[in-house]
């Protein structure tokens, strides 16, 4: 899929930001009262690297997103008034409401990934003290709509809504679940200490158990041409490569496990993360699903158009 035609379909324009890089920013320290305390405060060795706060907050921002996704599609409501609060502008959510699911195996996977979310946001808002940023402004309505019809799997006058049932709650799943995995692991090198590393490194392994589950229930429902549009849609995103895979290969087999040739798991960068979350090639700081742009020093998406 040609960018700019993603870009036209979605109807977003977005100025670029010149001479701001992602990781080139300036440096946000974590409090005394944060779990792993001061360790977080300090950068890596390199000029200009971003410290291990920012990282933090910047995998903050995403958590909220998956959060607010689940606990409204399960509960009909969102992370509590104690849990979004911090650093940076404060923003609502758009959009949400419980889905009614139509098998009992869906809800408890439903229910347990939302858990885990929210376990995530409280985990690193504790790790982050005083230093962590606040929820963002999240669109979970216009946003899916826009992203649905520029990758084809809706018309242009059609709307996507991903809390209507069983399946459309799946394929918005799956657009989260795929990215947190090569986000988290695109963010490794950027991590200087190896406590923050760990913890990490966890999450990732959770984001990955709830990718293969969202992969394998789409491939047993059917959606794979679907999920191949979405898939397409992304890559056309983060940049040149083809990255991104869905739940089929080209002979039409299983692919429930995205690899490359040495069946290693494939990183985006945090700039490329952001092109997916703000729907946009260009280099921009909002957009899509933060309207309003991601709380912290990370928050400028890579210039692919």
């Amino acid at each position: 899929m040609d960018r700019r035609r993603f870009l036209r379909a979605a109807g977003l324009t977005g100025a670029g930001v010149a001479g701001l890089g992602v990781l080139g920013s300036g440096v946000a320290s974590a409090s005394e009262d944060g779990l792993l305390g001061g360790i977080l405060g300090g950068s890596s060795d390199d000029e200009g690297a971003v410290s291990d706060a920012a990282v933090l907050n910047f995998a903050l921002n995403l958590e909220y997103l998956e959060a607010e996704f689940y606990l409204r599609a399960v509960t009909g409501n969102g992370l509590a008034d104690s849990q979004i609060d911090g650093a940076g502008k404060l923003g609502g959510v758009t959009g949400g409401y419980a889905v009614k699911f139509e098998t009992k195996i869906g809800r408890q996977y439903a229910e347990e990934i939302a858990q885990d979310e929210k376990a995530h946001v409280d985990f690193l808002r504790t790790a982050l003290g005083d230093a962590k940023v606040a929820r963002p402004e999240i669109n979970l309505q216009d946003a899916f709509t826009a992203a649905a019809q520029a990758a084809g799997v809706i018309g242009p006058n059609e709307t996507f809504d991903p809390f209507k049932d069983e399946t459309s709650f799946l394929l918005g799943a799956f657009i989260f679940e795929d990215v947190g995995v090569t986000a988290y692991k695109g963010a490794a090198p950027l991590v200087a200490n190896k406590t923050f590393l760990e913890a990490a490194a966890g999450i990732l392994a959770v984001e990955a158990y709830h990718a293969g589950l969202v992969r394998t229930l789409l491939l047993q429902g059917g959606a794979a041409d679907t999920v191949g549009k979405i898939s397409d849609a992304r890559d056309s995103l983060d940049g040149p490569d083809d990255l991104d895979q869905g739940i089929v290969d080209r002979n039409g087999n299983a692919n429930i496990v995205p690899t490359d040739e040495n069946s290693i798991a494939f990183s985006r960068t945090p700039g490329q993360v952001l092109n997916i979350a703000y729907l946009n090639p260009a280099s921009v700081t909002s957009g899509g699903f933060f309207p309003a742009g991601v709380n912290g020093e990370v928050a400028t998406s890579d210039a692919n158009d």
